[in-house]
């Protein structure tokens, strides 16, 4: 058996559940278009933990969307994901954002291509096959009206998530699906982490930092002109 406090907070969604064998015990979420995580994201843990009548020290693991996604976003759950298992010395899991995002829509046909703003016309974005296997690593990418036809010409394409709402209007292809309100959620990590529970497979949580793909760069403010 395994309960684990899954923690998502790589773009506006703040999302946080309690999972045990991959199950949903509880969950809190919160999307208003603000990135509020600094002030919701530990009451929804103290919250989820009560609700579930589940003590901090009977979590098996705490695992954290890894990333790509918003820097402070990122920061803040890995921050709070390390903070939880240095206190109660619980194992870390990590997730990633892309996967977890694909993992939010089932299909029979086709590939799903969770996508993720970053800003301007580039998106991070990944593809995965139906059986939820990764097909392309992940980038950061500029869209233009070339963007995917490798998969567009030969089947239906999903694609999902906060990039992909910006992309419609130049991906035209006939084979193109866009999935609407899809984040990524705490939801679909409570499966995740738990195979990987499973498995062992854990982070060191000394070391661990978000997969951020991109550096961060700080846009200088122009210089106000005097004024007499």
């Amino acid at each position: 058996m395994a309960i684990i406090l899954n923690i998502e907070t790589a773009t506006k969604n703040c999302s946080v559940s309690i999972a045990k064998n991959g199950e949903i015990l509880a969950i809190k979420e919160l999307n208003n278009g603000n990135y509020s995580h600094a002030e919701v994201l530990h009451p929804f843990i103290v919250a989820l933990l009560e609700d579930a009548q589940i003590t901090s020290q009977e979590l098996d693991a705490v695992a954290v969307s890894k990333g790509p996604g918003s820097y402070t976003g990122l920061r803040i759950g890995v921050s709070a994901a390390k903070g939880l298992c240095f206190a109660f010395n619980k194992p870390l899991i990590s997730i990633e954002t892309l996967r977890s995002l694909a993992h939010s829509i089932s299909i029979d046909k086709g590939v799903i291509i969770p996508m993720l703003d970053a800003r301007r016309m580039e998106v991070y974005a990944a593809v995965f096959d139906k059986n939820y296997e990764q097909i392309r690593e992940i980038k950061a990418e500029i869209i233009d009206e070339t963007s995917f036809l490798n998969y567009l010409k030969n089947q239906k394409v999903y694609f999902l998530g906060d990039g992909a709402e910006k992309c419609k209007e130049i991906i035209t292809h006939e084979n193109a699906v866009f999935v609407d309100d899809k984040f990524p959620s705490s939801k679909e990590m409570a499966e995740l982490s738990y195979n990987k529970y499973k498995k062992n497979d854990i982070e060191d949580v000394a070391y661990f930092e978000p997969f951020y793909l991109k550096d961060f760069v700080v846009i200088p403010q122009k210089k106000k002109k005097p004024t007499f």
